[in-house]
């Protein structure tokens, strides 16, 4: 290429030496110059032109003519007249300068995004320090570290601002710049790599999160509940949350009942009973500026009524406590709700886009980490029992066909147990251990542990982990997330024919060893109040 270049610039400078000579000279009828036929008698016996002399002296007179005046209006320039040296992409004229608008230049390069380190822990304590680019996004920083430790990417790793000294942390939203957000956080705070399976679970199951009395709508909505989240995003319409919360007086230990309500503007409360009029309104945060956080243990620390504390946070504020203000809910799903109402009033259309579109930008070439979508609807019941597979419609006869399974489980179970060598490690040792192996299985963890992994996780349906039984040795229990409520299933052992088996249900349907139990589960509800969906998962880092 640069011969070609190189060649067309000598090309372009002969010619132009050339022009003083050949536009002065008449033409003959053949079109050639008189000046070049005497040229050429007199230069006999003379060496013979070279292929690019006569090349040249070929050239139409038009052109040389337009070489000359360009070439004329380039001499005050800096740089010289480059020709086009690839005139047949552009369909110019052999020897032609490209004709290039100043709009369709490129930009001049920018200088790329400067790299930082930010150290990120996980559940058990260890860490990690990432190199990313400062305009990397929280979304963009999960799926490096899901790359990295070899995870399940399915969209619900979030990264966990935490302020221990405060008793605060938040879930980052995705499109958040982390080093944004760093910049804002005390130095003994820090970056938490976590689930939440909840984080975009509004979108799926609005009326769940927005009850009938907490919603209030200041022009009239058509469709109810089922238009709640349009209005939500739509900036021309206008919901409200209201409703009774405690809130903590500046400057006190007092906490104080108030009616509150939520716009778009901020959050007010009422100085006068449940009066919204302008008059009886006073501004308690700003959304714009701030971000809403859980409150870890609220009633040791800040003396709040029960545990279900939020804190609206000025970016600003590091660590002054009078800047914070610090509120309860009544239960759980009051609280989310005024969470969740917080940030779609704050973010509006961003959250959406982020639930629909997730970000995968600054990251390696060669990321590829395995996907995984788990829905309800796509678990059907099946019945093999016949030359082809058929789905079973009927509810009552997939209960019955589960039934059979489980059953069936047994007996295969027995059978491999007979046939098989009595090693120190089977059967009954190695079904005793091997769900000691498994992400879902927590080990030797209390009740008040277990509630609060699932409240970090997500209080969604099916959200569930095993753990060991603090009353019963030889049993274990089961934590299950069912409407926002945690419920407790003991696992107890049983005996059948010197076997050993495992039965949440008295023995109604056994199984061998706990990874079949969650297996057979994640596919029937039987006595459980929904299937197993999703399982509490701790990484290290």
């Amino acid at each position: 290429m640069n011969n070609d270049i190189n060649s067309s610039v000598e090309s372009l400078n002969s010619a132009c030496n050339m022009q003083s000579d050949t536009d002065t000279a008449p033409l003959l009828e053949d079109g050639q110059h008189a000046s070049n036929q005497g040229a050429a008698s007199s230069s006999r016996g003379q060496p013979q032109a070279s292929p690019r002399q006569k090349m040249q002296r070929s050239q139409p007179v038009h052109i040389l003519r337009r070489l000359q005046e360009e070439d004329q209006q380039l001499r005050t320039a800096s740089l010289p007249a480059i020709p086009n040296p690839f005139p047949e992409l552009t369909g110019a004229a052999p020897g032609s300068p490209p004709s290039v608008a100043p709009s369709s230049l490129p930009p001049p390069p920018s200088q790329p995004p400067a790299k930082h380190d930010v150290k990120v822990f996980s559940e058990d304590g260890t860490s990690k320090v990432v190199e990313i680019l400062t305009d990397m996004t929280a979304r963009d920083l999960c799926q490096l570290l899901v790359y990295k430790s070899h995870c399940v990417d399915d969209n619900s790793w979030t990264l966990v601002e935490h302020h221990p000294q405060l008793g605060l942390e938040r879930c980052l939203e995705d499109h958040e710049i982390v080093v944004q957000v760093e910049s804002t956080m005390p130095s003994e705070s820090k970056f938490l790599f976590r689930k939440n399976y909840a984080k975009y679970e509004f979108f799926k199951n609005p009326v769940n999160f927005f009850p009938d009395q907490m919603v209030n709508w200041c022009q009239q909505a058509n469709g109810g509940q089922a238009q709640l989240l349009q209005n939500f995003l739509n900036t021309s319409s206008c919901p409200e949350i209201q409703g009774f919360l405690q809130v903590k007086e500046v400057g006190r230990k007092s906490w104080k009942k108030l009616y509150v309500c939520l716009r778009r503007s901020g959050l007010y409360y009422s100085t006068k009973g449940t009066s919204k009029e302008p008059r009886h309104l006073q501004l308690l945060a700003d959304l714009e500026e701030s971000s809403i956080f859980y409150l870890i243990a609220g009633k040791k620390q800040y003396n709040a009524p029960n545990e279900h504390g939020m804190c609206i946070k000025p970016n600003k504020a590091k660590t002054e406590m009078k800047e914070l203000r610090l509120l309860c809910a009544e239960d759980e799903q009051i609280r989310t709700c005024w969470m969740t109402a917080f940030r779609l009033l704050k973010y509006g259309m961003l959250l959406y886009q982020n639930y629909r579109i997730p970000q995968r930008k600054g990251l390696p070439p060669p990321f590829n980490a395995p996907m995984r979508s788990v829905s309800e609807n796509s678990l059907v019941a099946m019945d093999f029992s016949g030359q082809i597979g058929r789905v079973i419609d009927n509810p009552a006869e997939a209960q019955s066909a589960a039934l059979e399974e489980g059953h069936a489980w047994r007996k295969r179970s027995t059978r491999m147990n007979i046939l098989s060598s009595q090693s120190p490690l089977h059967p009954s040792t190695l079904n005793a251990v091997i769900h000691r192996t498994q992400h879902w299985f927590h080990g030797r963890i209390s009740r008040e542990e277990s509630h609060r992994i699932i409240k970090q996780q997500g209080l969604v349906d099916g959200l569930f982990l095993l753990r060991d039984s603090q009353s019963n040795p030889k049993a274990f229990v089961l934590t299950l997330c069912h409407h926002q409520k945690i419920k407790n299933f003991q696992i107890l052992p049983c005996e059948d024919d010197g076997q050993t088996f495992f039965t949440l249900d008295d023995g109604n349907t056994k199984f061998s060893d706990l990874i079949q139990l969650v297996d057979f589960y994640q596919l029937n509800k039987g006595v459980l109040p929904c299937k197993l969906k999703h399982h509490c998962i701790r990484v290290a880092l």
